[in-house]
This record gives structure tokens, C-alpha cells and sequence, in this order.
């Protein structure tokens, strides 16, 4: 679940605030006169702003556009989703901010709560583990194989990031 904060400025416009799952703070003002400024913010900090852009109408929407995946998809993300008669493999990233960090896979007991398979972790130094097991600890950055219906890998994903179901 994504962290989004709403709020209206008054004569301005309104103001969205997203904290994302890797730790960037990005605030996003949507004047009445139709600009957009985006703030990226120093996650340590949050009163120091680290970059800023001002789009006007057209080009939020091109960029919209672009972020959403309409005019391009990367080759990477069309093959990190494979269905093999009901099975789905998948290709999960442990992001910073995740309560699975520091655990092992035997103490979130993963594969009797989700009913998911992790078949190979790929570290964040590109080294491989295949078959991790209940030993295997996690950490940030490392992107995990795993298998199992679409509701047994939304479990596990809810699970990893929120270290509960």
C-alpha cells in the first residue's frame, strides 16, 4: 500500500506527498493554472529539497504517459511474469523499507503461509542462490524467484513487505 497524502492549497491549487517504498519522498503541486511541480526530497531531511521540475499540462500528460508503461514497456518487466498452467513465476525486488529485511525464510515461514515457493534469490551483487532455505536471510536490494498461484504470490508480497498477511 502506497503512502499518499492529499491536501488543497488554498488559491494554488493541491498538493500530493508520496513516500515510496525505497525511502524518496516526492511531493507533486498541481496548480489552477494547470503546471505540475515535482519535488524530490531529501529522505533525511524532508524540509531540503533535492531536485525540482515545473511541467505544464502537455507535458505531466506525456510524462503520465511515459511512467504508466503506454508507450513503452521494458523487455525486462515482459519477462518477469510467466504463466505455466496456473503457475505463475515471478521476479520480486526486497525494497529498503521492507519488515522482511533481517529475517529468515524459515522464520516467516513462507511457504505454509502464502503457499509461494522462493526458488532463487539474486543479491544485490548479483551473486545467485538457488533453492534458499529456511536459513536464507533477507536483504534490501536482492530480487527473489518465486512461484505459486497469483493469490499465493500477492500474499507473499504482502507478507515481505509488511511482515504479516
Amino acid at each position: 500500500m502506497l503512502n499518499i497524502r492529499e491536501s488543497d492549497l488554498p488559491g494554488i491549487g493541491r498538493k500530493f506527498c508520496l513516500d515510496t517504498r525505497s525511502g524518496d519522498k516526492l511531493v507533486i503541486v498541481i496548480h489552477n493554472d494547470d503546471r505540475r511541480e515535482l519535488y524530490h526530497l531529501n529522505p533525511d531531511d524532508p524540509d531540503e529539497v533535492t531536485s525540482m521540475i515545473t511541467l505544464d499540462d502537455e507535458e505531466a500528460r506525456t510524462v503520465s504517459g511515459i511512467l504508466s508503461g503506454i508507450t513503452y514497456k521494458p523487455k525486462q518487466l515482459e519477462t518477469q511474469e510467466m504463466m505455466l498452467d496456473g503457475l505463475l513465476i515471478e521476479w520480486v525486488r526486497i525494497e529498503p523499507l521492507s519488515l522482511c529485511i533481517g529475517k529468515r525464510i524459515g522464520e516467516l515461514d513462507i511457504r505454509r503461509r502464502t503457499g509461494a515457493t522462493i526458488i532463487a534469490v539474486i543479491e544485490k551483487n548479483h551473486q545467485k542462490c538457488m533453492n534458499p532455505g529456511p536459513e536464507y536471510m533477507f536483504a534490501a536490494g536482492s530480487t527473489l524467484v518465486v512461484a505459486g498461484e497469483r493469490m499465493h504470490l500477492k500474499e507473499l508480497k504482502q507478507l515481505l513487505l509488511n511482515g504479516s498477511l
